[in-house]
């Protein structure tokens, strides 16, 4: 048999009886990497050795028979894939794709355009899945090399500027000799290289380097075409320098997560890619064909100065909760059905009469997914007699909360988009006035204040979410078995449900205060207000996290009621909902393993797929609207023109064959 082992950058075939030790293996993997790179001997500080897929640790006195099989990948794991955050198959998001062991996998073969203007939040977070590769439009070469052009000439004419030709920060009136001046980025990027903390995910790497990239290409940062080109094949070949999460208080920009970014792309410290997995920055670019960046004077600041590790994961907030808010409509619905709640609160006249843009909107939804003309509900039908005139805040005044939040997301997202389109650069080159000025584009702050608004916005929605999962437990409120399980006290159905979803909520008022409130001075006192947009945009994406997650155990709690109101129907996009939550998670005819369901749930949650479930059927709705806009049927509703929060914002992509596909949503969007 032979075992495909990967050390490094490297995959070796080995050859073996299959009755020798997996520490053979080991060691077998480093003698024939020495042969190949000499220069490595001693530096491989072997930990441990796993499967490729699925990250499974391998002992090392098993034979190798008994835990493989002939032809399967495995890795050789240092001590650094570990225990320095790099992480290896399956630490913090990094297992390799089945496709990649195989030796299957391909790239995405679709190029997005780069101009520094056009990036939308939807677009970054595409680039993060790879779903895309970059390329630069026309008009950014030229602002490029024209900035670079002009920063050359005052290099040549011995002017004094900032960061060319100066120290940095309080060193700032530190004058550099012309020698040394490709020295002074250098040590730059290595000295502020000193983040710790966990690896990012691998798909928030790649945000951050593409919204880099989209920064350099609006041709104010004086980095040569040559270099960005490097940058730009190293993200399409997806190498991947290794960023620690912690380290930036969001002024002079990201400067510590950035300077491991640009780190790897000189060759230095770790670096991962689909084909080689962690390994050492020079090997993996080495493998794949590429050349490290060599800098020249000002790229060390080009590279490290500005917000781009907010703004990309401040990208994923928003995408994320925008998901999470609208599913979250979706799920209330399903759940003031079953709970047998009245719709009359959901009347277009209330919500026209307090015209926030949000709460019209939610308002809109709900009718469009309650019993309706268009959508009738069985189970709506079922107590239409009955004396109920008004229901709980949680279920009433969903429009008025869940809007908010709506109008939160959408106004963060104005304000990051921006961000993301935006030169954050110091000095700045203005190549059409033949000039550099220093300026404080880095700061943080606006980014870090949305992230902590958009946290506390889209926390609201599982504060609701909780209490509505109480009363679908509580027998007292719901008129259904408690907990949600036939058989109680034998069976305790949805009680720890419902306290998992006490406690993420519980977690999230924590984690709502404000990150952008404190500032601690830096460097000398240089720094002295900082944004600490950092922690806002990692926290942020803590919250919503916790927020899929509660709503996922509403979601999964709705659906098993209507078990018990059988053979009463939903509306149809409401059984529609019940439907695909079937596809994953079965009813509970008694108590089981929980975690996995919910875990299920949550991936319907991220993956969009409860919105995308209902969303013809509300389209659908609007449709048959009559022409005073009002349905005649048992449950009032009524609607007006839909506001839509999911309008998708086109982009601007180009084929292989270099011929352009340009989507003009808007002309504002039209690009030359």
């Amino acid at each position: 048999m032979k075992v495909i082992t990967r050390l490094g950058s490297d995959w070796f075939a080995i050859p073996c009886t299959g009755q020798e030790r997996c520490q053979w293996l080991c060691d077998e993997a480093v003698r024939r990497a020495v042969k190949r790179h000499p220069e490595l001997e001693k530096k491989f500080d072997l930990l441990e050795l796993r499967k490729t897929r699925g990250g499974a640790v391998l002992d090392g006195d098993d034979l190798i028979n008994s835990v493989l099989e002939d032809e399967e990948h495995v890795s050789v794991v240092s001590i650094y894939d570990v225990n320095g955050g790099a992480g290896h198959n399956g630490i913090n998001g990094h297992a390799l794709p089945a496709e990649i062991v195989d030796r299957k996998f391909q790239g995405p073969q679709e190029y997005l355009m780069l101009d520094g203007n056009s990036l939308s939040c939807a677009d970054l977070f595409d680039l993060g899945k790879l779903k895309y590769k970059i390329r630069l439009t026309p008009d950014s070469e030229k602002r490029v090399k024209a900035s670079r052009a002009l920063l050359e000439q005052i290099v040549a004419d011995n002017k004094v500027v900032y960061g060319v030709n100066t120290g940095f920060g309080k060193f700032a009136r530190t004058i550099v000799s012309r020698e040394d001046l490709d020295q002074l980025q250098l040590n730059l990027i290595r000295s502020h290289a000193a983040g710790i903390g966990d690896c990012l995910p691998i798909h928030r790497i790649r945000m951050i380097l593409a919204l880099r990239i989209n920064v350099l290409a609006k041709g104010f940062s004086g980095i040569s075409y040559p270099n960005l080109v490097k940058m730009i094949n190293i993200f399409n070949a997806s190498c991947l320098s290794h960023v620690p999460e912690q380290g930036t208080v969001g002024a002079s920009g990201d400067l510590a997560p950035l300077a491991h970014l640009a780190l790897g792309m000189l060759g230095e410290g770790k670096m991962w890619s689909p084909e080689t997995g962690w390994a050492d920055a020079s090997l993996v670019l080495a493998k794949h064909g590429l050349q490290p960046i060599v800098l020249g004077p000002k790229e060390g600041i080009a590279l490290i100065n500005g917000t781009q590790l907010i703004a990309a994961l401040g990208a994923e907030a928003i995408e994320r909760a925008e998901n999470a808010a609208l599913q979250a409509d979706v799920i209330a619905a399903l759940t003031l059905d079953v709970l047998k709640g009245t719709t009359r609160a959901y009347d277009a006249a209330v919500h026209y009469a307090r015209p926030h843009k949000g709460q019209i909107a939610v308002a809109q939804r709900f009718r469009a997914l309650l019993h309706s003309k268009t959508h009738p509900s069985e189970i709506a039908g079922s107590h239409r007699f009955c004396d109920r005139v008004q229901d709980a805040y949680t279920l009433r005044c969903c429009p008025q909360v869940h809007g908010i939040v709506h109008d939160t997301i959408e106004f963060t997202k104005g304000i990051m988009t921006t961000e993301l389109n935006s030169a954050t650069d110091n000095p700045m080159v203005f190549a059409d006035r033949g000039e550099t000025i220093s300026g404080g584009n880095f700061h943080g702050e606006y980014p870090a204040k949305v992230l902590d608004y958009l946290a506390i916005g889209i926390h609201e929605v599982a504060s609701m979410s909780e209490r509505r999962i109480e009363r679908l437990c509580n027998p007292t409120l719901s008129e259904l078995p408690a907990f949600l399980t036939p058989n109680g006290g034998l069976n305790n159905g949805f009680m720890l449900a419902h306290c998992t979803a006490a406690a993420l909520v519980s977690e999230n008022k924590v984690l709502c205060h404000p990150a952008s409130v404190d500032s601690l001075s830096t460097s000398a006192a240089t720094e002295d207000h900082v944004s600490m947009g950092g922690f806002a945009a990692r926290k942020a994406l803590k919250v919503i996290e916790n927020v899929e997650r509660v709503l996922a155990i509403e979601l999964l709690a709705a659906c098993q009621a209507i078990e018990f109101l059988r053979p009463l129907k939903t509306t149809l996009p409401l059984e529609d909902v019940h439907r695909l939550v079937r596809t994953v998670v079965g009813p509970w005819d008694k108590d089981r393993f929980m975690s996995p369901d919910i875990e299920a749930a949550t991936e319907l949650i991220i993956g969009n797929k409860i919105w995308l479930a209902v969303q013809d059927h509300i389209e659908h709705y609007f449709n048959q609207e009559t022409a005073d806009h009002r349905f005649t049927c048992d449950s009032p509703t009524s609607a007006s023109v839909l506001i839509d929060h999911r309008q998708v914002v086109k982009r601007r992509r180009v084929s292989q064959d270099n011929s352009f596909d340009v989507e003009r949503p808007s002309p504002k969007k039209e690009k030359a």
